[in-house]
C-alpha cells in the first residue's frame, strides 16, 4: 500500500526533502534497537498540560502549519478494586499514559510539521460506550484508544461510525475479543489472558514447578482467567494437584477483624492438599490472592493474581533503557507507571510511528502500515513490537513480577517457535478463530 507524505508547510525551513529525511532518521534512529524508544522520545521535554481532557500541547506552542492528529481516548467508568489500598488504581490511570505517549510523539512530530492531542471522553456510570464513541468520531477523531469492558467494546466497535476507526483495545485482556468476536477495526495492545497465562507457566515449568496447586475466585472473570491458566498448564506440561473455589462473601475485608479472620482462613483453607509445588491463583477481582503469600498451610510459593504475577509492565523495570521512560513519567505525573498506562503508552506511539511513515491520513492506511513488514515498535521490553495479521494482536514480551521486582520476562529461553517466539504467547495462527466482521 502506497501512503501519502504529508505537504511541509511553504515557508517551513524543513522543505528541503535531504533535511528533512536526515531530520527523520535522526528521530526514529532508534526504533531498529530492540526495547530502546526513539532517542528523540527518551530527551522529550515535559508537556505543561494538567488536565487529561485537554490537548497535550498548549495552542502556543503548536505552528499553525502543522499537520494535526487528534487522538480520543475513551475510558470506563468504574475503577476496579483492590485488597490493598496501595494497589488502588489513580483517577488518571491509562489516561496519564497515553499523554505521554503523546508527548513523545510531538517530540519527533516537531521536526516533521505534525502536531498530536488527545481528547479524553471519561463514561458515567451506565453511559453507554457506543454512543460515546460515536461522538468522539462526529468531531473528527479517527483513532481513538479504549479502556473498556469486553462488551463495551464489541457493542462499539460495530456501530456505523466506527467503520472509518481504529480502536485501540488497552484494557480488555478477553481472548474472546481476539477470536470469535474479532473485529477488523480494533487493534489490541493489551495482552490476552492467554498471553499473561504463557508467560507465567512457562516459567513455573522452567523452574520444573509442575505440579500446581489451583485456587479460583467465584466471580466470572476469575473463571476466564482459570481457564486461561488450565489451558497454559495443559500446554505446557504442568500437572493440576487439586482445585478449589473461594467463595466471595463480602463483608469488610479490611478492618481489624477482617484481617484476623484471613489470617485464621487461608491456613485452613489450603490445608490438607497433596504435595504440590507451588499454589496458582485465579482472583481477578482482588478477593483473596493477594492473602495468600506467607499464609498457606505449607510452605509454598504463590502465583498467578498474587506472588509472581504476569503483567505487560511494572514500576520496577529498568531493563532496555526503561529508567529513562519512568523517569520522565514519574516527573510528569508525580506516580509510577502502570501496565494502563503502559499500554496507553504503546497505543499513542504506535499511532505517532505510523504518522512519522506518512500512514495517518486514515484508519485503513494506518492499519496497513501495522500489517506491513515496515512495522516494528521499540517499547523498552527487550524486543521489538509487531502485530499479528491473524487477530490484530500486538506481539510483546511479558514482564514476571513479585511486586517489587521483574523477576523474570517470556518467552522463556527453550520454548522454541518456527517464526517468532513471541507467538508461544497466546492463540497461535493454527489455533486463532478469528474472522474479521
Amino acid at each position: 500500500m502506497k501512503y501519502r507524505r504529508p505537504q511541509a508547510p511553504a515557508a517551513s525551513p524543513w522543505r528541503s526533502h535531504a533535511l528533512r529525511g536526515v531530520l527523520l532518521s535522526l528521530a526514529l534512529s532508534s526504533v531498529a534497537l530492540a526495547g530502546v524508544a526513539p532517542a528523540v522520545a527518551q530527551n522529550a521535554p515535559q508537556s505543561n498540560s494538567a488536565k487529561s481532557a485537554e490537548p497535550a500541547n498548549s495552542a502556543e506552542s503548536v505552528d499553525p502549519a502543522a499537520r494535526k492528529i487528534v487522538i480520543g481516548y475513551l475510558r470506563r467508568a468504574e475503577k476496579g478494586s483492590a485488597v490493598s489500598r496501595l494497589q488502588l488504581p489513580a483517577e488518571n490511570d491509562g489516561e496519564a499514559g497515553a499523554l505521554a505517549g503523546i508527548d513523545d510523539d510531538n517530540a519527533s512530530g516537531e521536526f516533521l510539521g505534525q502536531n498530536f492531542s488527545l481528547v479524553t471522553r471519561r463514561l458515567k456510570p451506565g453511559e453507554d460506550a457506543a454512543q460515546a464513541l460515536g461522538e468522539l468520531a462526529g468531531q473528527g477523531v479517527q483513532f481513538v484508544i479504549a479502556d473498556l469492558p469486553a462488551g463495551a467494546l464489541v457493542n462499539a466497535a460495530d456501530i456505523p461510525a466506527a467503520a472509518k476507526l481504529l480502536i485501540f483495545n488497552v484494557g480488555a485482556p478477553d481472548d474472546i475479543l481476539r477470536e470469535e468476536f474479532c473485529r477488523a477495526n480494533v487493534v489490541h495492545v493489551a495482552p490476552t489472558r492467554s498471553m499473561l497465562a504463557d508467560a507465567l507457566a512457562q516459567y513455573l515449568i522452567w523452574k520444573q514447578w509442575r505440579k500446581w496447586f489451583f485456587v479460583v475466585g467465584s466471580h466470572p472473570e476469575d473463571r476466564l482467567w482459570a481457564d486461561a491458566l488450565k489451558r497454559a498448564g495443559a500446554r505446557f506440561g504442568a500437572k493440576f494437584v487439586e482445585e478449589r473455589i473461594f467463595e466471595d462473601h463480602g463483608g469488610a475485608r479490611r478492618s481489624d477483624s477482617g484481617v484476623a479472620l484471613v489470617q485464621k482462613q487461608i491456613p485452613t483453607f489450603t490445608q490438607g492438599v497433596a504435595a504440590y509445588d507451588v499454589l496458582v491463583a485465579a482472583d481477578e477481582n482482588a478477593v483473596f490472592a493477594d492473602y495468600l503469600p506467607f499464609r498457606t498451610w505449607d510452605p509454598r510459593p504463590v502465583a498467578g493474581s498474587a506472588g509472581l504475577v504476569p503483567t505487560s509492565w511494572d514500576a520496577s523495570n529498568e531493563q532496555w533503557g526503561a529508567t529513562q521512560l519512568q523517569q520522565r513519567f514519574e516527573r510528569k505525573f508525580g506516580r509510577p507507571m502502570t501496565p494502563l498506562d503502559m499500554n496507553s503508552w504503546t497505543a499513542a506511539r504506535m499511532i505517532g510511528e505510523a504518522a512519522a511513515h506518512d500512514a495517518a491520513d486514515d484508519a485503513a492506511a494506518m492499519k496497513g502500515y501495522f500489517l506491513s513488514k515496515d512495522f516494528a515498535l521499540a517499547a523498552f521490553k527487550g524486543q521489538k513490537l509487531t502485530l499479528r495479521d491473524w487477530n490484530l494482536q500486538l506481539r510483546q514480551p511479558i514482564l514476571l513480577s513479585d511486586g517489587r521486582n521483574v523477576v523474570a520476562t517470556s518467552p522463556q529461553e527453550g520454548f522454541m517457535h518456527q517464526f517468532s517466539e513471541l507467538d508461544t504467547l497466546g492463540y497461535d495462527r493454527p489455533e486463532s478463530k478469528c474472522r474479521f466482521k
